[in-house]
């Protein structure tokens, strides 16, 4: 039986004595059956004529069902009929099957604690994890709970070691028109991959001999955020690496942010170990690379012809007010970008030729996500240019965009467009992502500022250049965004495989080794045969 403490901020004392492991039993069971109910996207009872559950006491269908813990019964949160169940029953939990949160009868509150959530955490990867490997048919490694090492060779290397308070938040230094520079070091030092990443020690700028090497100021980015120095932090040396590798970037003027990113992403991705130009499995492309797949369709023969094309950002129109399917005209929203963005686009004759009839004919052209990668980033195109004089002034676009704390990437991907493959679309929660970083453009193009909010923990906070003030999502999701990051809530971990060039390194070691000690030998024998011939 699991372990219910007192070490919560807010501990439930019945929950150490009354959650026994038969009531521990149903809690997982109802928390997996939640998960598959609503597998592959589609609902269980329309899958299978199953009944849907209903309240025990007005016998309405429950949408989300309430399930005590002690017996069979099921009721509603809204007619509180659940919890009358629970006072006459003398019964202490109930759960939500949907969130997994556990009522207490007798604290009359939701009770919060931590094994609870990694018990709900656990059931819930536990049917993922059955149904990627059966219905998707990839590979995908169990996850395992981070537990302190027991080998004693790493126990004695963090002996004599002391934890440092920090809080991995600290103000950048506006260093002449960097705000484009500052908003993007943001968003990146709040990505919990590139985080995880470059804490994990994988890059070294010590130990690293590459001259100019942007994966080198990244280590020396998130040393300095996760100090214990709490002042501004100028990022000197990145802005000097930059306009060393960047000479379009290079100079005080005003950037944009978006280029800036994409540049940066290059440069990282060109000094990781090991980053090839194919199938890459460097930081970057293992965070952000993702496949767009086009699919145009020939309206005189029918032919269809797909092309798969990488990705490492999505770019959104804002041009056009009214958007298929979205019913306001008044505001824009993530989702019905998304929607317009894979939407059909009428091709004509001149744009296109078909490759099986070989004439020149009207075709549909539809894109859709064929794979997500970890981390989406989005870019609103807010800046166009009218008519065809490129080299004039762009007009900036100050449309508001409806955001989302969470994105749900399903309906816009290849296998859920295709009626053939949706059943092979694993469960939903492999398409759902949370939202950690915003970046916002006041002003005009040419005389501008950038700002961004960033998720921190739990918490929202502001980032305006050295300035760092505590926010809200609310506050986050009103802004107006230029660039937003989202997520994935659960990774899909494979088997740990060690990468090609450190094989190779490690090959060619053994083989440096075998020479030295071939060469050793050669001199022993050259000094034998001397003495030999002396005697």
């Amino acid at each position: 039986m699991a372990s219910y403490s007192f070490d919560d901020l807010e501990p439930c004392s019945h929950l150490s004595t009354g959650f026994t492991e038969v009531i521990e039993t149903k809690y997982r069971r109802v928390v997996s059956w939640s998960v598959m109910r609503h597998a592959n996207g589609k609902s269980l009872v329309k899958r299978r004529k199953v009944a849907p559950p209903t309240c025990g006491t007005c016998h309405i269908t429950l949408a989300r069902p309430f399930v005590c813990l002690h017996c069979p019964y099921s009721g509603c949160w809204a007619g509180s009929h659940v919890v009358d169940h629970l006072k006459q029953s003398s019964h202490m939990f109930c759960v939500d099957a949907s969130s997994g949160a556990v009522f207490c009868s007798a604290c009359d509150d939701v009770v919060h604690n931590h094994t609870l959530d990694k018990t709900y955490l656990e059931s819930h990867l536990k049917v993922e994890e059955r149904r990627t490997g059966s219905v998707a048919k990839i590979t995908r490694e169990p996850y395992k709970f981070w537990e302190p090492s027991a080998d004693a060779e790493e126990a004695s290397a963090l002996e004599g070691t002391l934890a440092i308070s920090c809080q991995g938040r600290r103000g950048l230094l506006n260093l002449g028109q960097t705000c484009y520079l500052n908003v993007i070091l943001q968003s990146f030092v709040h990505n919990p991959l590139l985080r995880n990443h470059f804490l994990g020690d994988k890059h070294n700028h010590k130990l690293c001999k590459i001259q100019d090497c942007a994966c080198c100021e990244m280590d020396k980015l998130f040393i300095e955020v996760y100090s214990e120095d709490t002042t501004p932090f100028g990022p000197i040396s990145f802005l000097a690496t930059t306009w060393r590798k960047s000479t379009e970037l290079a100079g005080y003027a005003q950037h944009d942010a978006h280029e800036f990113f994409i540049t940066s992403l290059n440069h990282i991705h060109s000094n990781c170990k090991g980053s090839t130009n194919i199938s890459c499995n460097c930081i970057i492309h293992s965070t952000f690379a993702g496949q767009l797949q086009s699919d145009v369709k020939c309206e005189r023969c029918g032919n269809v012809t797909s092309t798969v094309d990488p990705i490492l950002d999505v770019s959104l129109e804002l041009k056009d007010r009214v958007i298929s399917g979205d019913k306001s005209n008044t505001a824009f929203s993530l989702g019905a970008c998304l929607r317009k963005y894979t939407q059909p686009e009428k091709l004509g004759p001149k744009d296109y030729t078909c490759s099986k009839c070989g004439k020149a004919s009207s075709a549909l052209k539809k894109l859709s996500f064929r794979r997500l990668p970890p981390v989406l980033s989005f870019q609103f195109k807010r800046y166009e240019h009218k008519g065809a004089d490129k080299s004039a002034s762009a007009k900036k676009l100050d449309s508001p965009v409806r955001l989302t704390a969470n994105l749900d990437m399903m309906p816009f991907t290849t296998i859920n467009m295709k009626d053939t493959d949706r059943e092979n679309s694993g469960p939903p929660i492999m398409y759902h992502y949370e939202l950690f970083a915003v970046i916002n453009h006041d002003g005009q193009l040419d005389n501008g500022h950038y700002t961004n909010y960033a998720r921190s923990d739990s918490a929202w906070y502001r980032f305006d250049d050295d300035k760092v003030t505590h926010s809200s999502l609310g506050a986050c999701l009103k802004s107006t965004p230029y660039m937003c990051f989202y997520v994935k809530k659960h990774l899909e971990y494979k088997p740990h495989i060690t990468p090609t060039y450190v094989r190779l390194r490690e090959t060619e070691a053994v083989r440096e080794r075998a020479l030295e000690r071939e060469k050793e030998a050669a001199r022993q024998k050259e000094l034998d045969d001397a003495l030999l011939a002396t005697v």
